[in-house]
């Protein structure tokens, strides 16, 4: 019975030393799988970034079909960008979802403001994903076609003033009325747009067929009316006379129902965020005022 009672437990076994090298190890492998799953979801997420981004409607040039009829019929060959004068028509990036390669207008940066007279990005356009006229199996969306073929003012005195266009690309909105010169009572002097700026537009004042950067023709206007003469389609917008808060005579630009969308006001706007901008493929209807 003597030295069984103490109660004492046997001391433990210590553990083994783990080694600087053994820890550094097993920290780079922690680290470089916590890389490897972020880097999964990571590319996981930027996979959906073309759906997502497919959601925002792009600006098509003239004669486009419905999206996804277009869509379907663009062969992405790129003719409609090569004979545009003023280079509107761009071809989407990766970031544009299933418009990979296919081509749009960003008319802030560069309107389609007609300056071949003749639409020539729908006569180069091989599959009729550009089209002057629907075939009969591709129906025309209430309020996107054209009550009648447009008038550009550049051919205003010729035989044939309009050009062979019947639906829409879009439709102008004045969205940012508070930031709109004319709604403000004001008028405008100088370039419409910032030094560096490469859009062009065609003035017939300089030269009927070759187009000029914009921001190198200098404007003086009371009030601001530029997105009224500058668009190329004629009694496409107007400006509406309207008392202001203060009892002074102002004025609001009004779309009227031959607007085609073609983005001209959008890019001539001289303030710094658009007034008035194109809706892509929207249409018109009755009270769209």
């Amino acid at each position: 019975m003597s030295g069984s009672g103490s109660g004492s437990a046997p001391p433990r076994p210590k553990k083994p030393a783990v080694s600087p090298e053994r820890t550094r190890r097993a920290r780079r492998r922690f680290i470089s799988s916590a890389m490897l799953l972020v880097g999964i979801v990571g590319t996981s997420l930027l996979g959906l970034l073309p759906v997502f981004r497919k959601r925002l409607k792009r600006l098509r040039p003239p004669g486009a079909l419905d999206e996804e009829d277009f869509l379907a019929s663009c062969i992405k060959c790129g003719q409609c960008l090569q004979v545009c004068p003023v280079s509107a028509i761009r071809l989407g990036d990766i970031d544009e979802g299933y418009g990979i390669g296919v081509p749009f207008i960003a008319a802030r940066e560069q309107a389609c403001d007609f300056s071949c007279e003749g639409v020539q990005c729908v006569s180069a356009c091989p599959t009729g994903a550009l089209t002057y006229e629907k075939p009969n199996f591709f129906p025309v969306r209430e309020g996107a076609g054209l009550s009648r073929p447009p008038t550009l003012k550049a051919k205003a005195k010729e035989p044939e003033p309009e050009i062979n266009l019947k639906e829409r690309m879009g439709l102008a909105r004045l969205t940012h009325p508070e930031a709109c010169l004319a709604v403000q009572g004001k008028g405008f002097s100088g370039s419409a747009r910032e030094a560096g700026f490469k859009g062009r537009m065609r003035y017939m004042e300089v030269d009927r067929w070759k187009p000029i950067p914009v921001n190198e023709h200098p404007y003086e206007r009371k009030p601001c009316d530029l997105c009224v003469t500058e668009c190329p389609v004629d009694d496409a917008i107007a400006l509406e006379v309207f008392t202001g808060t203060d009892g002074s005579r102002r004025f609001r630009p009004v779309v009227r129902e031959q607007c085609v969308g073609c983005g001209v006001c959008e890019m001539v706007c001289p303030v710094g965020l658009a007034a008035i901008e194109v809706e892509p493929r929207a249409t018109w209807k009755a009270g769209n005022l």
